[in-house]
């Protein structure tokens, strides 16, 4: 009788208990003690590693991966104001399909031109840091310097006109290695009024206009005048290689030519915009000579370096960009690409089909300048 009450007992304490599964407890043990370990090692790695190279690493107390070693900021001539009213320098993409990434739609150096009473500066921004690379100054009424001064398409010279005589007309044609100083003397009475003074064909020819009137191409690398007639072309805009050049005929016919082909092409502004202004030349040619960007010739005699439209010179049409917003300058770069620069303080890179590979926010120590060149 005691027997089956007890046998009746222990069925009632098997029914209650739960299995257990030793081998799974055994795997999630296993696993468990190895992570730690993984972190222990990982950890103890990179402490040796911090020493051998000075670099303090901060471990995290929650286990997770070690807080990188933030690197030191390169030395710069200017350190721009951050402006918590907009996003810092960096690129953000547009709505396109294109697969290229829009952190590498302008990988290369931008070079602007800072002009005030006194002084240019010339800024070569990259990555985000804004350098000041090359500064000129000159008297608070030289007209001269703040309408010639400008750099060539790969950004190692610069150039300008120095003021003398009668001051704000012409004057002695100079030049230097940007990052360097002094400057090299190379031509007199050279012409410093008009929308566009100096003209680079390429980065080593200049052209110029004297005050007769004569047109001079000058070799900056040989301190030269080219030989031969350049030609009696007005309005003169090369491709940044140097190869296809824009400009207007005797008959004030617009063309361009690489030497051997060339062809003219038809453009007529804006009716209600011509009106303001004193006609339109062309600002920036693509490297296959196909495209050029216009922009106004004003009623003054003082540089601009603006442009609002692309005219396609194989069919006289005018090309719809992919950009919102009032359009600042248009550049054609080295190796095909299109800067639109625009006058919200940014920048719509396209490409050579002008699709949009991405926006690049300027900063707001350079959002007020003028884009002279951009070096890939």
């Amino acid at each position: 009788m005691n027997e089956d009450r007890l046998r009746l007992d222990l069925a009632g304490l098997a029914d209650e208990v739960t299995p257990v599964d030793l081998r799974d407890r055994a795997l999630r043990t296993s696993r468990r003690l190895g992570i730690q370990r993984a972190v222990a090692t990982s950890a103890a790695a990179l402490v040796m590693i911090g020493a051998a190279t000075g670099t303090a690493l901060a471990i995290r107390p929650d286990g997770q991966a070690p807080v990188p070693p933030q690197p030191a900021g390169p030395s710069t001539t200017v350190t721009p104001t951050p402006d918590p009213s907009t996003p810092d320098p960096s690129t953000s993409a547009e709505p396109t399909g294109s697969a290229v990434q829009p952190g590498s739609a302008l990988p290369g150096t931008r070079y602007y031109l800072e002009s005030t009473s006194t002084k240019s500066r010339i800024h070569a921004v990259h990555g985000g840091i804004d350098r000041v690379v090359h500064q000129v100054g000159y008297a608070a009424d030289a007209e001269c310097e703040r309408n010639t001064i400008t750099i060539s398409p790969d950004g190692k010279q610069v150039a300008w006109v120095q003021g003398t005589g009668d001051g704000w007309q012409s004057g002695e044609l100079l030049a230097s290695v940007i990052g360097e100083p002094g400057a090299m003397r190379l031509l007199e009475d050279v012409n410093c009024l008009g929308p566009r003074a100096l003209v680079w064909q390429g980065s080593d020819l200049l052209m110029v206009k004297k005050k007769s009137g004569q047109s001079v191409l000058y070799d900056l690398k040989a301190n030269k005048r080219v030989q031969g007639d350049p030609g009696q072309e007005t309005d003169r805009c090369w491709s940044a290689d140097g190869r296809w050049l824009a400009a207007m005929d005797e008959e004030q016919k617009p063309y361009v030519t690489d030497g051997t082909r060339s062809r003219q092409y038809r453009y007529t502004p804006p009716a209600a915009e011509a009106t303001h202004w004193d006609g339109w030349q062309a600002r920036s040619v693509s490297s296959d000579g196909r495209y050029v960007s216009v922009g106004w010739v004003g009623t003054d005699p003082s540089r601009r370096d603006d442009s609002f439209a692309v005219v396609d010179t194989t069919t006289s049409r005018v090309v719809d960009l992919p950009v919102r917003g009032e359009i600042r300058s248009i550049m054609f770069t080295v190796d095909d690409k299109v800067v639109v620069t625009r006058r919200s303080g940014s920048i719509t890179v396209l490409d050579a089909t002008f699709t949009s590979l991405g926006t690049v926010t300027e900063s707001a120590s350079v959002r007020t300048m003028w884009l002279l060149a951009y070096v890939p």
